[in-house]
C-alpha cells in the first residue's frame, strides 16, 4: 500500500512497484540499485514500471535502499495424511519460525507442497506464483531440477530449512546428518555391539537420510565391522516389517540404529508385540529426538536436533536475504547431540 508524504501526495513504494511488475520487492531493489542477480528483461520491466509510477528513491548515506519486510511465506511438505501442525519434527521448527516473525512483527503465510515418498516437490506453490510474500521459506521438500528452474525464473528470496535443491543455488539451514549418523553408530559400538543393522533408508533416497546412511557406512568402515542394511522407504508400514523380517534372518544383529525417531519408535513397539525386550533383546537408537521419544518405554536414546534454533536461524536468514539481496549465499548446519536414554544395553 502506497504511504502519504508530507504535502499529502501518495508515495509509491518499492512494493508498490513489486506488485505492478510482477515480481518481489527484494527484486525491485536489485533493480533500482543496479545490482547483479537478476536478468536484463526483469531489471528494465522494473525500472520502467517505477519510472510510469512515480517511484522517488529514499536518498540515504551510501544511496543505499532499505527494503521493508511485511510478510513472508511458509511452505511445508505434505504427503497424505499428513497433518503439519502436529508433525513431531516439523511442529517446533514452525514454532520457531513463528516467534521469530512475531518479534518483527511480520506476517506469516502458510501453503502446503504436495511431494512424493521422497520428498520431491510435485509442483510449484501458487504462493510463489502470485508474489505475495517477499521471500519464501521452503521446509522439508526437494527441488528437482523442472521445479528449481521455476523457483529461480521468479526472482523471490527463498531459504530452504531442512530442504535440498542440486547446486545448493539458495541460503539454507540443515542438520549436520553424516556426523549425527556416524556418532550414532559409533555410540553402539561403544557399547559392544559389533552387528548393528541401519533401518529406514535406501541407497538413493532424500538427501538428508541419504546422508545419515552414508554416516552409518563411514563408522562400519572404520571399526571394520559388517554392515546390515534393512533397506526401505521411510514409511512405518514399509519399514517395520522389513526390519522384523531382516531380524529373524539375521539373529546375530543385536542393535539397530534407525534413520528417524518415527521408525525407531514404531520398530520398538513392534518388537515388543512379538515378546522381544528392549533393550534385553535389541538395542535401538533414533535420531531427530521427537517429543515422544522421552515419553516410550524405554525411553528412546537419540540424536537431537535443534528444531526451534533451526526455525528462528531459517527465518533469520530469510530477513538478511531480502535486505541484503547481493549477499552471498549461506549454509548454516546444525550439529546433532546425542541424547542417551534407556533403549540401548551395554554389552559385555
Amino acid at each position: 500500500m502506497s504511504s502519504r508524504s508530507e504535502n499529502g501526495q501518495s508515495k509509491i513504494t518499492i512494493h508498490d512497484i513489486a506488485r505492478d511488475s510482477g515480481v518481489s520487492p527484494a527484486t525491485v531493489s536489485l533493480a533500482l540499485r543496479d545490482k547483479p542477480g537478476i536478468s536484463s528483461q526483469t531489471r528494465q520491466r522494473v525500472v520502467d514500471t517505477a519510472q510510469r509510477l512515480g517511484y522517488i528513491p529514499k536518498t540515504t548515506w551510501g544511496a543505499t535502499i532499505h527494503t521493508e519486510i511485511h510478510s513472508i511465506g511458509l511452505l511445508l511438505k505434505t504427503r497424505a495424511n499428513d497433518v503439519l501442525a502436529t508433525n513431531q519434527f516439523y511442529a517446533p521448527v514452525l514454532a520457531g519460525i513463528e516467534a521469530t516473525c512475531r518479534q518483527r512483527h511480520i506476517n506469516l503465510f502458510y501453503a502446503h507442497l504436495p511431494v512424493d515418498e521422497e520428498n520431491n516437490l510435485l509442483e510449484p506453490p501458487r504462493l510463489l506464483r502470485r508474489q505475495e510474500a517477499d521471500g519464501l521459506l521452503l521446509v522439508g521438500a526437494h527441488l528437482n531440477d523442472a521445479i528449481l528452474a521455476v523457483f529461480q525464473q521468479q526472482d523471490m528470496p527463498v531459504v530452504l530449512v531442512d530442504a535440498y535443491a542440486d547446486g545448493d543455488p539458495f541460503d539454507a539451514v540443515v542438520t549436520d546428518n553424516f556426523t549425527g549418523a556416524y556418532e550414532a553408530t559409533r555410540y553402539l559400538i561403544d557399547n559392544g555391539h559389533h552387528h548393528i543393522a541401519l533401518v529406514g533408508s535406501q541407497p538413493h533416497t532424500y538427501p538428508s537420510i541419504q546422508e545419515r546412511r552414508e554416516g552409518y557406512i563411514r563408522a562400519i568402515a572404520d571399526y571394520q565391522l559388517v554392515p546390515h542394511f534393512a533397506d526401505s522407504s521411510l514409511q512405518q508400514d514399509t519399514a517395520v516389517p522389513t526390519t522384523l523380517a531382516y531380524l529373524r534372518q539375521h539373529p546375530e544383529v543385536t542393535a539397530v540404529f534407525a534413520a528417524n525417531d518415527e521408525i525407531a519408535i514404531a520398530l520398538m513397539q513392534a518388537l515388543q508385540a512379538e515378546g522381544k525386550s528392549i533393550p534385553g533383546d535389541v538395542s535401538i537408537i533414533g535420531f531427530d529426538n521427537i517429543f515422544l521419544a522421552q515419553h516410550i518405554t524405554p525411553t528412546l536414546t537419540t540424536m537431537r536436533i535443534d528444531k526451534m534454533g533451526m526455525g528462528r536461524l531459517a527465518a533469520q536468514l530469510l530477513f538478511n536475504r531480502i535486505e541484503f539481496p547481493a549477499a552471498g549465499t549461506v549454509r548454516t548446519i546444525i550439529r546433532p547431540s546425542l541424547i542417551e536414554r534407556l533403549s540401548v544395553k551395554k554389552r559385555d
